[in-house]
C-alpha cells in the first residue's frame, strides 16, 4: 500500500475516534522516514528525513538550521493541503489533528534558518528565546469567615509575547512538581467526580497571567486561519481588558493554533491537571486563598456584579496567577470523564475511555455559586457551543 493510502486509512479511523495506539506508531514511523524517503504534502515535497541533519525540503525550498518548533509550524501551515491530497472527505476540519515524529524533540536555538529555491535565497530568524523576568505580586490569604489574616509579597518568573499593536500575552512559570488532585470526602460540597484523590506529577510549563482578553482575542483572530474562522468580536460583555467570552473549545483550539503559528513556540491548552495544579498553587484548600471565597476576592454569583470584570483585578495565588476562580469557566483540552479512576499521573490531557461529545472546564464564573468555583470543582460543555460563562487561557510548553 502506498504511503499515501496508508497514512489517509489512518487519519480515517483518527477522524471517527477509533484509531489505536498502533495507529498513531504507525504514523509516526510512516512520517519518520530515511534520508531518501519523501512524503507528498499537497503540492509539496517534503523530505522529512532530514530534520535530523538540519535541512528540511518542502518542493524546491530548503530550510537549513530550523528548530523543532519552527519546522512544526511549517508543516502545520500545511495541514489543510495535506488532508486534500489524500482525499478524505469527511475529516471534520474542528477535530483535525497532526502527529509530527517521533526525532522532532524540541530544542532552544538562537540561530535563523535559511530557505533557499531556484528563485531566491531568503533568511527566516528562528523564534528568539523568551527574555526571563521577574515581576512582584501580593498574595492574601483568610480565615474561615472571610476576613483577611495575612497579605505578603511574591516573586514569580514570566515572559511577555509581543501580539502586535501594543497588545501583550504574559505567561507565568509554573514549577514543576507533585499534589494531589481532586477533593477529599471531608471537603464540603465536594462532589464524587473530585474523586479519588490521587498524586500527580507535572512538569514545568508557562500559563498566562490572566485569561485571554478580548484585545488579545482581537489580534490573533486577524491571524491567518488554519481550520476555522474566528469572530474577532464573540463576547457579550464588551471591553477590551475584559476576558473574551462565548468561544467554543474549538475556537480556542483555532486560536492556540494561530499562535503557535505566528510566534514560533507552541501554545495550547493545559491539561485538566495542569490547571488544578495551577490553580491550587501548593495549597490543599478548597481555594487558594483559604476555606472560603468573598466577593473582595473574586467575581462569581452572589455578588452585584452580574457580569465579568476586568483581568486582573483580583489578587494572585502563590504562583502569580489571577482569576483562577469565578470570571469565566475556562476550557481545558480533556474528555469529560465521570471521575478519577484511571487517570493519568503525569500531567498529560486525558481522553482515553471520554466522553469525546464533551470538554472540561475548571473554575467557575461570574454567575457561578461559591461551590462550583472551588479548585477541585470540574464540569464540562459542548466543545462546539459557546456561552458567556465560557472563556480560557492558554499554556507554553
Amino acid at each position: 500500500m502506498a504511503i499515501e493510502d496508508e497514512i489517509s486509512c489512518i487519519l480515517d479511523r483518527v477522524s471517527r475516534h477509533e484509531h489505536t495506539e498502533a495507529d498513531i506508531l504507525s504514523l509516526r514511523q510512516l512520517l519518520n522516514a530515511g534520508n531518501d524517503d519523501l512524503v507528498q504534502l499537497g503540492k509539496n515535497i517534503v523530505n522529512i528525513g532530514q530534520v535530523n541533519g538540519g535541512e528540511f525540503h518542502i518542493g524546491d525550498r530548503i530550510y537549513q538550521g530550523a528548530d523543532a518548533e519552527t519546522i512544526k509550524a511549517i508543516i502545520q501551515e500545511l495541514w489543510s493541503e495535506l488532508v486534500r491530497s489524500i482525499a478524505i472527505e469527511k475529516l471534520p476540519q474542528q477535530n483535525s489533528q497532526i502527529f509530527f515524529p517521533s526525532n522532532l524533540s524540541s530544542q532552544s536555538t538562537d540561530k535563523s534558518f535559511v530557505a533557499t529555491s531556484n528563485s531566491e535565497t531568503q533568511l527566516f530568524p528562528s523564534p528568539p528565546k523568551p527574555v526571563i523576568a521577574t515581576f512582584e505580586f501580593e498574595v492574601v490569604t483568610v480565615d474561615v469567615k472571610g476576613r483577611e489574616n495575612k497579605r505578603y509579597v511574591k516573586q514569580a518568573e514570566y515572559f511577555i509575547e509581543n501580539l502586535g499593536n501594543g497588545v501583550v500575552l504574559e505567561m507565568v512559570s509554573i514549577p514543576g512538581g507533585k499534589f494531589s488532585m481532586g477533593a477529599s470526602k471531608d471537603e464540603e460540597v465536594s462532589q464524587e467526580d473530585e474523586r479519588p484523590q490521587h498524586i500527580v506529577n507535572i512538569k514545568s510549563f508557562f500559563i498566562g497571567k490572566y485569561p485571554i482578553t478580548q484585545a488579545q482575542w482581537k489580534i490573533v483572530a486577524n491571524f491567518p486561519k488554519i481550520n476555522c474562522d474566528l469572530n474577532p468580536d464573540p463576547s457579550y460583555f464588551k471591553g477590551n481588558d475584559l476576558p473574551v467570552e462565548r468561544v467554543s473549545w474549538y475556537d480556542a483550539q483555532e486560536f492556540c493554533q494561530r499562535l503557535s503559528l505566528k510566534t514560533g513556540r507552541k501554545y495550547r491548552l493545559p491539561s485538566e491537571s495542569e490547571w488544578e495544579y495551577a490553580c491550587r498553587a501548593r495549597t490543599s484548600t478548597p481555594f487558594y486563598f483559604g476555606k472560603t471565597i468573598t466577593t473582595n476576592l473574586a467575581n462569581y454569583c452572589g455578588n452585584y456584579r452580574q457580569q465579568t470584570t476586568e483581568v486582573g483585578r483580583f489578587v494572585a495565588n502563590e504562583f502569580g496567577l489571577c482569576d483562577m476562580h469565578g470570571l469565566v469557566w475556562e476550557w481545558c483540552a480533556d474528555y469529560e470523564h465521570e471521575d478519577y479512576l484511571g487517570a493519568p499521573s503525569d500531567g498529560s490531557v486525558w481522553l482515553n475511555d471520554g466522553n469525546e461529545e464533551y470538554r472540561i472546564l475548571r473554575g467557575g464564573s461570574w454567575d457561578s455559586p461559591p461551590n462550583l468555583c472551588r479548585s477541585s470543582s470540574r464540569f464540562c460543555g459542548n466543545p462546539s457551543v459557546p456561552k458567556k460563562e465560557f472563556g480560557f487561557r492558554v499554556v507554553c510548553s
